[in-house]
Protein backbone atom coordinates (compact mmCIF):
# COMPACT_ATOMS: atom_id res chain seq x y z
CA UNK A 1 0.00 0.00 0.00
CA UNK A 2 1.23 3.23 -0.70
CA UNK A 3 -0.54 6.21 0.31
CA UNK A 4 -0.13 9.89 0.71
CA UNK A 5 0.06 11.24 4.26
CA UNK A 6 -2.07 13.87 3.81
CA UNK A 7 -5.34 11.66 3.22
CA UNK A 8 -7.82 11.44 6.43
CA UNK A 9 -6.82 11.64 9.84
CA UNK A 10 -6.22 8.94 12.56
CA UNK A 11 -5.71 8.59 15.90
CA UNK A 12 -2.41 9.75 17.43
CA UNK A 13 -2.31 8.17 20.61
CA UNK A 14 1.12 7.10 21.16
CA UNK A 15 3.02 8.91 19.17
CA UNK A 16 3.63 11.57 21.89
CA UNK A 17 5.63 9.19 24.28
CA UNK A 18 8.16 8.20 21.28
CA UNK A 19 11.41 10.01 21.55
CA UNK A 20 13.52 9.23 18.58
CA UNK A 21 16.94 8.61 19.20
CA UNK A 22 20.12 10.53 18.28
CA UNK A 23 17.86 12.89 16.83
CA UNK A 24 20.09 16.22 16.44
CA UNK A 25 23.05 13.89 15.17
CA UNK A 26 20.64 12.18 12.83
CA UNK A 27 19.28 15.34 10.96
CA UNK A 28 22.55 17.14 11.40
CA UNK A 29 24.41 14.30 9.37
CA UNK A 30 21.54 13.51 6.83
CA UNK A 31 21.93 17.35 5.82
CA UNK A 32 18.64 17.37 4.30
CA UNK A 33 18.16 20.83 2.24
CA UNK A 34 14.87 22.01 0.71
CA UNK A 35 13.61 20.58 -2.48
CA UNK A 36 15.19 17.26 -1.73
CA UNK A 37 14.30 13.54 -1.70
CA UNK A 38 14.50 11.68 2.03
CA UNK A 39 13.74 8.01 2.73
CA UNK A 40 13.47 7.41 6.31
CA UNK A 41 13.52 3.17 5.82
CA UNK A 42 12.07 2.93 9.73
CA UNK A 43 9.71 5.69 9.85
CA UNK A 44 8.33 4.30 13.21
CA UNK A 45 6.11 6.56 15.21
CA UNK A 46 7.63 9.87 12.66
CA UNK A 47 10.39 10.82 15.64
CA UNK A 48 13.16 11.55 12.87
CA UNK A 49 10.15 11.88 10.02
CA UNK A 50 8.32 14.99 11.28
CA UNK A 51 11.55 17.07 11.29
CA UNK A 52 12.76 15.91 8.05
CA UNK A 53 9.64 17.31 6.68
CA UNK A 54 9.60 20.76 8.13
CA UNK A 55 13.08 20.76 6.29
CA UNK A 56 12.09 19.80 2.88
CA UNK A 57 9.86 22.62 1.64
CA UNK A 58 7.03 22.33 -0.85
CA UNK A 59 9.10 20.77 -3.65
CA UNK A 60 10.56 18.26 -1.27
CA UNK A 61 9.52 14.68 -1.33
CA UNK A 62 9.56 12.17 1.93
CA UNK A 63 9.04 8.80 1.76
CA UNK A 64 9.08 6.85 4.91
CA UNK A 65 9.03 2.69 5.00
CA UNK A 66 7.49 0.30 8.09
CA UNK A 67 6.53 -3.11 7.88
CA UNK A 68 4.01 -2.54 11.21
CA UNK A 69 0.63 -1.20 9.82
CA UNK A 70 0.22 -0.28 13.86
CA UNK A 71 2.87 2.34 13.29
CA UNK A 72 2.45 3.52 9.95
CA UNK A 73 -1.25 4.53 10.93
CA UNK A 74 0.57 6.34 13.82
CA UNK A 75 3.09 7.94 11.55
CA UNK A 76 0.54 8.86 9.28
CA UNK A 77 -1.41 10.95 12.01
CA UNK A 78 1.38 13.13 13.05
CA UNK A 79 2.97 13.54 9.90
CA UNK A 80 -0.89 14.48 8.65
CA UNK A 81 -0.43 17.68 11.50
CA UNK A 82 3.07 18.45 10.45
CA UNK A 83 1.60 18.99 6.81
CA UNK A 84 -1.19 20.63 8.00
CA UNK A 85 0.61 23.12 10.08
CA UNK A 86 3.11 23.67 7.49
CA UNK A 87 0.22 24.43 4.91
CA UNK A 88 2.15 25.42 1.45
CA UNK A 89 4.94 24.67 3.07
CA UNK A 90 4.81 21.00 3.48
CA UNK A 91 6.11 18.48 1.13
CA UNK A 92 5.15 15.52 -0.57
CA UNK A 93 4.72 12.19 1.60
CA UNK A 94 4.33 9.16 0.86
CA UNK A 95 4.16 5.81 3.23
CA UNK A 96 4.80 2.71 2.15
CA UNK A 97 3.50 -0.43 4.26
CA UNK A 98 5.93 -2.74 3.34
CA UNK A 99 9.69 -3.67 4.94
CA UNK A 100 12.69 -1.69 4.10
CA UNK A 101 14.41 -4.32 2.02
CA UNK A 102 11.85 -3.48 -0.93
CA UNK A 103 13.13 -0.34 -1.30
CA UNK A 104 14.52 -1.05 -5.06
CA UNK A 105 10.78 -1.65 -5.83
CA UNK A 106 9.70 1.63 -5.02
CA UNK A 107 12.31 4.13 -5.72
CA UNK A 108 14.22 5.13 -8.70
CA UNK A 109 17.98 4.79 -8.70
CA UNK A 110 19.53 7.93 -8.11
CA UNK A 111 17.08 10.19 -7.00
CA UNK A 112 17.65 10.14 -3.34
CA UNK A 113 19.43 12.88 -1.52
CA UNK A 114 18.55 11.05 1.92
CA UNK A 115 18.59 8.02 3.65
CA UNK A 116 17.31 6.98 7.42
CA UNK A 117 17.54 3.71 8.81
CA UNK A 118 16.80 3.34 12.68
CA UNK A 119 17.10 -0.15 13.75
CA UNK A 120 15.63 -0.04 17.16
CA UNK A 121 12.18 -1.18 17.94
CA UNK A 122 9.62 1.73 18.49
CA UNK A 123 7.98 2.25 21.72
CA UNK A 124 4.63 1.34 20.47
CA UNK A 125 6.45 -2.45 19.64
CA UNK A 126 7.70 -2.46 23.39
CA UNK A 127 4.49 -2.66 25.21
CA UNK A 128 3.44 -5.74 26.70
CA UNK A 129 0.99 -7.02 23.83
CA UNK A 130 3.47 -6.96 20.55
CA UNK A 131 5.49 -9.90 22.72
CA UNK A 132 8.68 -8.01 22.40
CA UNK A 133 9.97 -6.99 25.85
CA UNK A 134 9.27 -9.32 29.10
CA UNK A 135 9.36 -5.98 31.50
CA UNK A 136 4.91 -6.79 31.48
CA UNK A 137 3.33 -9.65 30.66
CA UNK A 138 2.18 -10.04 27.16
CA UNK A 139 1.60 -13.31 24.09
CA UNK A 140 4.99 -14.45 22.94
CA UNK A 141 4.38 -12.61 19.12
CA UNK A 142 7.28 -10.34 18.37
CA UNK A 143 6.22 -9.82 14.61
CA UNK A 144 7.05 -6.45 13.34
CA UNK A 145 4.44 -7.23 11.01
CA UNK A 146 1.47 -9.10 12.59
CA UNK A 147 -0.28 -10.01 9.18
CA UNK A 148 2.61 -12.69 8.36
CA UNK A 149 4.64 -15.01 9.58
CA UNK A 150 5.53 -17.03 12.34
CA UNK A 151 5.34 -16.05 16.22
CA UNK A 152 8.28 -16.75 18.84
CA UNK A 153 6.13 -18.77 20.54
CA UNK A 154 5.49 -20.80 17.24
CA UNK A 155 8.94 -21.17 16.68
CA UNK A 156 10.02 -22.05 20.19
CA UNK A 157 7.56 -24.87 19.90
CA UNK A 158 8.23 -26.04 16.20
CA UNK A 159 11.83 -26.05 15.96
CA UNK A 160 14.44 -28.88 17.44
CA UNK A 161 16.35 -28.17 20.07
CA UNK A 162 19.66 -27.63 17.79
CA UNK A 163 18.22 -24.96 15.67
CA UNK A 164 17.10 -23.27 18.84
CA UNK A 165 20.68 -23.69 20.49
CA UNK A 166 22.16 -22.34 17.37
CA UNK A 167 19.71 -19.37 16.43
CA UNK A 168 19.85 -18.21 20.25
CA UNK A 169 23.94 -18.07 19.88
CA UNK A 170 23.80 -16.70 16.57
CA UNK A 171 21.78 -13.68 17.19
CA UNK A 172 21.69 -13.54 21.08
CA UNK A 173 25.84 -13.69 21.44
CA UNK A 174 24.23 -15.96 24.22
CA UNK A 175 27.00 -18.58 25.54
CA UNK A 176 24.57 -20.84 26.91
CA UNK A 177 22.65 -21.55 24.62
CA UNK A 178 22.41 -25.11 24.25
CA UNK A 179 21.61 -25.29 27.72
CA UNK A 180 18.59 -22.90 27.30
CA UNK A 181 17.33 -24.67 24.15
CA UNK A 182 16.96 -27.42 26.09
CA UNK A 183 14.73 -26.13 28.32
CA UNK A 184 12.02 -24.56 26.00
CA UNK A 185 12.13 -26.77 22.66
CA UNK A 186 8.77 -28.03 21.61
CA UNK A 187 7.27 -26.88 24.52
CA UNK A 188 4.37 -24.36 24.05
CA UNK A 189 5.29 -21.26 25.39
CA UNK A 190 2.75 -18.69 24.85
CA UNK A 191 3.34 -15.49 26.96
CA UNK A 192 6.69 -13.54 27.55
CA UNK A 193 7.06 -13.98 31.28
CA UNK A 194 6.71 -17.46 31.04
CA UNK A 195 9.76 -17.87 28.46
CA UNK A 196 11.57 -14.83 30.64
CA UNK A 197 11.12 -16.87 34.00
CA UNK A 198 12.05 -20.45 32.34
CA UNK A 199 15.46 -18.76 30.82
CA UNK A 200 16.50 -16.74 34.20
CA UNK A 201 15.50 -20.73 35.98
CA UNK A 202 17.90 -22.12 33.48
CA UNK A 203 20.68 -19.63 33.12
CA UNK A 204 20.63 -17.62 35.84
CA UNK A 205 22.19 -13.93 36.12
CA UNK A 206 26.11 -14.48 36.75
CA UNK A 207 27.70 -11.28 39.06
CA UNK A 208 28.97 -9.70 36.23
CA UNK A 209 25.75 -9.15 34.31
CA UNK A 210 24.41 -6.17 34.01
CA UNK A 211 21.34 -7.40 32.11
CA UNK A 212 18.31 -9.92 32.70
CA UNK A 213 19.25 -13.30 31.70
CA UNK A 214 15.84 -13.60 29.05
CA UNK A 215 17.73 -10.38 27.55
CA UNK A 216 20.04 -12.28 24.46
CA UNK A 217 17.44 -15.19 24.27
CA UNK A 218 14.45 -12.12 23.70
CA UNK A 219 16.89 -10.65 20.94
CA UNK A 220 17.80 -13.87 18.96
CA UNK A 221 14.08 -14.55 18.81
CA UNK A 222 13.03 -10.86 17.49
CA UNK A 223 15.45 -11.07 14.89
CA UNK A 224 15.13 -14.23 13.73
CA UNK A 225 11.27 -13.93 13.72
CA UNK A 226 11.74 -10.61 11.72
CA UNK A 227 14.57 -11.42 9.86
CA UNK A 228 15.85 -8.78 10.71
CA UNK A 229 19.72 -8.64 9.93
CA UNK A 230 18.49 -10.10 6.07
CA UNK A 231 16.94 -6.96 6.02
CA UNK A 232 20.26 -4.97 6.80
CA UNK A 233 21.73 -6.34 4.27
CA UNK A 234 19.51 -5.88 1.27
CA UNK A 235 18.82 -2.15 2.16
CA UNK A 236 22.67 -1.46 2.31
CA UNK A 237 23.37 -3.39 -0.72
CA UNK A 238 20.44 -1.49 -2.39
CA UNK A 239 21.46 1.60 -1.19
CA UNK A 240 24.25 2.73 -3.55
CA UNK A 241 22.24 2.44 -6.68
CA UNK A 242 19.57 5.31 -4.75
CA UNK A 243 21.54 7.69 -3.51
CA UNK A 244 22.71 10.74 -5.82
CA UNK A 245 25.89 11.82 -5.71
CA UNK A 246 26.95 13.83 -2.76
CA UNK A 247 23.78 12.36 -0.94
CA UNK A 248 23.93 11.04 2.79
CA UNK A 249 22.95 7.88 4.34
CA UNK A 250 22.91 7.60 7.98
CA UNK A 251 22.36 4.60 10.24
CA UNK A 252 21.37 3.87 13.70
CA UNK A 253 21.65 0.57 15.37
CA UNK A 254 21.53 -1.08 18.93
CA UNK A 255 23.36 -4.17 19.21
CA UNK A 256 26.56 -5.13 18.17
CA UNK A 257 25.48 -7.60 15.36
CA UNK A 258 23.30 -4.82 13.45
CA UNK A 259 26.27 -2.26 13.89
CA UNK A 260 29.04 -4.84 12.18
CA UNK A 261 26.88 -4.77 8.95
CA UNK A 262 26.66 -0.93 8.95
CA UNK A 263 30.22 -1.27 9.58
CA UNK A 264 31.56 -3.30 7.20
CA UNK A 265 29.02 -2.38 4.74
CA UNK A 266 30.19 1.14 4.88
CA UNK A 267 33.97 0.54 5.14
CA UNK A 268 33.49 -1.92 1.89
CA UNK A 269 31.78 0.98 -0.11
CA UNK A 270 34.60 3.36 1.05
CA UNK A 271 37.12 0.36 -0.33
CA UNK A 272 35.01 0.38 -3.36
CA UNK A 273 35.28 4.39 -3.65
CA UNK A 274 31.84 4.68 -3.51
CA UNK A 275 31.47 6.50 -0.18
CA UNK A 276 32.90 8.55 1.71
CA UNK A 277 32.70 7.49 5.52
CA UNK A 278 31.82 10.65 7.90
CA UNK A 279 32.11 8.85 11.06
CA UNK A 280 35.50 7.69 12.15
CA UNK A 281 34.05 6.11 14.97
CA UNK A 282 29.98 5.75 15.89
CA UNK A 283 28.49 8.90 17.37
CA UNK A 284 26.82 7.96 20.71
CA UNK A 285 24.28 9.65 22.63
CA UNK A 286 25.50 12.17 24.95
CA UNK A 287 24.67 12.23 29.01
CA UNK A 288 22.00 14.44 28.96
CA UNK A 289 20.25 12.36 26.43
CA UNK A 290 21.02 9.20 28.01
CA UNK A 291 19.43 10.36 31.43
CA UNK A 292 16.25 11.46 29.53
CA UNK A 293 16.19 8.20 27.73
CA UNK A 294 17.96 5.42 28.59
CA UNK A 295 17.35 3.36 25.32
CA UNK A 296 19.70 5.66 23.66
CA UNK A 297 22.51 4.18 25.92
CA UNK A 298 23.34 1.65 23.20
CA UNK A 299 22.31 3.37 20.21
CA UNK A 300 25.36 4.14 16.94
CA UNK A 301 25.22 6.20 14.31
CA UNK A 302 27.05 6.18 11.37
CA UNK A 303 26.99 8.17 8.56
CA UNK A 304 28.43 8.39 4.73
CA UNK A 305 28.33 10.67 1.50
CA UNK A 306 27.59 8.80 -1.65
CA UNK A 307 30.38 10.05 -4.16
CA UNK A 308 30.45 11.60 -7.43
CA UNK A 309 32.71 9.40 -9.16
CA UNK A 310 31.82 6.31 -7.33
Amino acid sequence: MIAPASEGRHRTNGTERHVPVLYAEAIEFLRVRAGGTVVDCTVGLAGHAAGIARLLGPKGHLIGFDRDPEALELAKARLDLVCEELGSQAPKVTLIDEAFSTIARHVEPASVDGLLADFGMSSLQLEARRGFSFSADGLLDMRMDTRSGPTAAQVVSELSERELADLIYTFGEERRSRRIARAIAGRVITSTSELARIVASTAPAMKKDRIHPATRTFQALRIYVNRELDEIHALLEAAPKLLKPSARLVVISFHSLEDRIAKDSLREGARQGIFEILTKKPVTAGEEETERNPRSRSAKLRAAERTVSG
